[in-house]
């Protein structure tokens, strides 16, 4: 059996955070443990947790800040979680400054869902 992948959400719309969260944790192996919905309270709450996260999924544009910013602290504090970016500005460009930012993965809020529970999926199984 999988186990649950600690998950910290970064997504502004609370919406669309309740939404993802209900739909991660009853299709994918994941526990959400934490959400953030700008860059400075999750860039805080990355490099202050004391039991790490094995997954971040992270929204481009915030209330404060970007996801960018976000992504570019957390590649920096090089704990062992995988960070992945799920955005509706999913565009080529975007998906490789993210990736040079540290992104594993880069999915289509609008219509990678499936990709991203397969994702989860997966690494929960590795």
């Amino acid at each position: 059996m999988t186990s649950a992948l600690k998950t910290f959400l970064v997504e502004d719309s609370p919406m669309i955070r309740e939404s993802l969260i209900a739909a991660l944790e009853e299709l994918a192996p994941v526990e959400v443990v934490g959400t953030a919905d700008d860059e400075r309270s999750a860039v805080d709450w990355l490099a202050a947790v004391s039991a790490p996260c094995d997954l971040v999924i992270i929204d481009i544009f915030l209330k404060g800040g970007s996801g960018l910013g976000v992504l570019r602290a957390a590649h920096a504090l090089r704990k062992p979680m995988k960070l992945i970016v799920l955005s509706n500005y999913a565009t080529a460009d975007m998906r490789s400054k993210c990736e040079a930012l540290g992104a594993a993965r880069v999915f289509d809020k609008s219509s990678e869902i499936d990709a991203l529970i397969e994702y989860c999926e997966t690494l929960a199984a590795a």
